[in-house]
């Protein structure tokens, strides 16, 4: 069972999302914030596994908020997903940079907003190549040499790795690309994202960005 915690400052919307999760197999709403500091204690408190969050809310914004979430002990599994009216770039930056798993707009359709919360209870990257590359292309105009960076650190099939993750490629597009097994290739992506601190595949596609190993005309509009 997925649960999930909704943050939000209008009750309304709340209500809203919570009948259309609640009535999806093996999804339950676990709890309801209204704010980022009352999301915080509850996420504390109920250990989501996903949590959609608004970005303007009174007292704590859900940038904050989500950065909170993403440092708690304790919470390293609960996955966020940006959830607002507002669709700026800059928000979606910080939010990428905070490891946030998505990011959706309100006007979402029904069925992408399960999809997206069942994607991310997986612990997939909820972010379309065409949003991605609008989003780096503004915030990470002049890319370092191949591997500087981030990825300095890691080995050639690391990078590689990466690489493909940068693309927008799932664990079984990196298998077929590099000739191996889907678990193989799920099993390198983990330990590019612990060698990197990252808790999201999501803050993998931003690394990869900074580190050069993606460039802006790599990605499909």
């Amino acid at each position: 069972m997925i649960g999930v915690l909704l943050v939000d400052d209008q009750s309304l919307v709340r209500a809203g999302f919570a009948a259309i999760l609640d009535a999806e197999e093996g999804i339950t709403v676990l709890g309801e914030a209204e704010d980022g500091a009352e999301a915080v204690r509850a996420a504390e408190r109920l250990r989501p596994d996903v949590v959609l969050m608004d970005i303007r809310m009174p007292r704590m914004d859900g940038l904050e908020a989500s950065r909170r979430i993403a440092a708690a002990p304790g919470l390293e599994h609960t996955r966020i997903i940006v959830l607002t009216t507002y669709d700026e770039d800059e928000h979606l930056f910080a939010a990428l940079r905070t490891g946030v798993s998505g990011f959706l707009t309100k006007d979402t359709e029904t069925e992408d907003l399960v999809h997206a919360v069942r994607a991310a209870a997986r612990g997939g990257a909820l972010l379309s190549p065409g949003v991605t590359r609008r989003v780096l292309e503004r915030f990470v105009p002049d890319p370092p040499p191949d591997g500087v960076g981030p990825a300095a650190s890691l080995t050639g099939r690391q990078r590689e790795v990466l690489r493909l993750v940068g693309r927008g490629l799932d664990n079984a597009g990196i298998a077929e690309a590099l000739d191996i097994s889907p678990a193989t290739a799920k099993t390198h992506v983990n330990h590019v994202m612990t060698r990197m601190g990252a808790r999201d595949r999501a803050q993998l596609v931003v690394a990869a960005y900074e580190s050069g190993l993606v460039r802006p005309g790599d990605l499909p509009g």
